[in-house]
């Protein structure tokens, strides 16, 4: 392969890795980036708007179509989106029941919409890598923008910021139900009294912390890393595309392999990060004795 060539296939793959990020650069000031160096030199409180973007449309998506559901639901032997929707409800109702021995109206609803919400987040990696981001590309040249230098990210979850903003208010609400449930005492009292007593306060203090901060990390982590990776793949099976006529069947069918198989991991990165929630808050709610 030749240098060309080379540059070629690494500058696909990190216009496919870059966001549409919105900030305010130190040298041209507000604006979109250009390219992945302006969307870090941006800083930490650049926006990347695709990410909000298909976040809050697939949100109100889920809200949409299970209001709609709701309101036209009817007695009998459901069908139809109504069967569906209780399938999904039934399903999530089951994992409660399981995994969480409190009492708290919350969790259900929070459990529903975290498993939806992040299933369809990752659904979107089914697409064709180029579809989106090609048609916004030409979109937006009828502005005048040159579309070498429009990004477009249509998974959320392949974005850092998405999985930990949903996996740190899962923490907040872990933290906040600890105390609610044992008070400030008690929540105290199980990072420094646990699990060696009053005398091994900075071993107890060390374990637990380290046990309550990994919360938000394993579910922002393990969502996020399983999704990149997916994307990854289907951007590397791409590049085989516009060789010769064997590299484009070769490509065609790794895509539709992948994507068979993607939907397993599209489906379980959802079920366990509702489950995770789901057995955290449970922790939150018990006292240990």
């Amino acid at each position: 392969m030749s240098s060309s060539e080379i540059l070629t296939s690494q500058g696909y793959i990190q216009h496919h890795l870059t966001n549409l990020t919105l900030g305010v650069h130190p040298e041209h000031g507000f604006g979109f980036a250009h390219s992945s160096a302006d969307a870090a030199a941006m800083g930490f409180w650049a926006v990347n708007v695709d990410t909000v973007f298909f976040s809050v449309l697939l949100g109100g998506l889920f809200i949409w179509f299970f209001k709609g559901v709701a309101e036209k639901v009817t007695a009998g032997i459901p069908a139809g989106a109504q069967n569906f929707v209780e399938w999904i409800v039934d399903f999530v109702e089951d994992n409660v029941r399981g995994s969480f021995n409190a009492k708290n109206a919350m969790v259900a609803p929070l459990a529903l919409t975290i498993f939806a919400w992040v299933f369809l987040m990752n659904l979107m990696d089914l697409l064709p890598v180029d579809l989106l981001p090609y048609l916004f590309g030409q979109f937006i040249a009828v502005f005048g923008a040159d579309p070498h230098h429009v990004f477009l990210r249509v998974v959320p979850t392949t974005d850092p910021n998405a999985t930990f903003g949903m996996a740190l208010t899962v923490f907040f609400l872990v933290l906040f139900y600890s105390v609610k449930m044992k008070g400030v005492g008690g929540f105290l009292g199980e990072l420094t009294l646990q699990p060696f007593g009053k005398f091994g306060l900075p071993a107890n203090l060390l374990l637990e912390g380290i046990s309550l901060l990994s919360k938000p990390l394993s579910l922002a982590l393990r969502l996020f890393g399983n999704m990149y990776a997916g994307e990854m793949i289907f951007i590397l099976i791409a590049l085989l595309y516009g060789g010769s006529m064997t590299l484009n069947i070769t490509g065609g069918l790794l895509q539709f392999v992948w994507a068979v198989f993607h939907i397993l991991i599209i489906t379980l990165q959802a079920f366990i990060f509702m489950v995770l929630t789901i057995v955290y808050l449970d922790m939150a709610h018990q006292e240990h004795h």
